[in-house]
């Protein structure tokens, strides 16, 4: 079976402007998710692990790694960047 990484992937969906449009919208979060699962990997742990050493569920590790959950508090993030042994960096621009 082929497989494609995520950042060819990526690439080619940039091309469709609705995709980009939506993507932009979105971007913060997904950084946040992949930074997330770089972390997590690196650190050799499973979603449950985490899940378990952060005091919360496998379901929010798997929603915070999508990319996709909405409202997640600072608080959430420090009890896992503590698991992983970094602090949130929060900025405006």
């Amino acid at each position: 079976m082929k497989t494609t990484k995520f950042e060819d992937l990526l690439a080619e969906n940039l091309k469709d402007k609705e995709f980009k449009k939506e993507y932009e919208a979105l971007k913060e979060e997904f950084e946040v998710a992949k930074e997330i699962i770089r972390l997590r990997l690196t650190a050799g742990m499973t979603q449950k692990e985490l899940a378990r050493k952060a005091h919360t569920s496998q379901a929010a590790i798997s929603r915070l790694e999508s990319g996709n959950y909405r409202n997640v508090s600072l608080a959430f993030l420090r009890r896992v960047g503590a698991v992983l042994g970094v602090k949130p960096h929060v900025s405006f621009q």
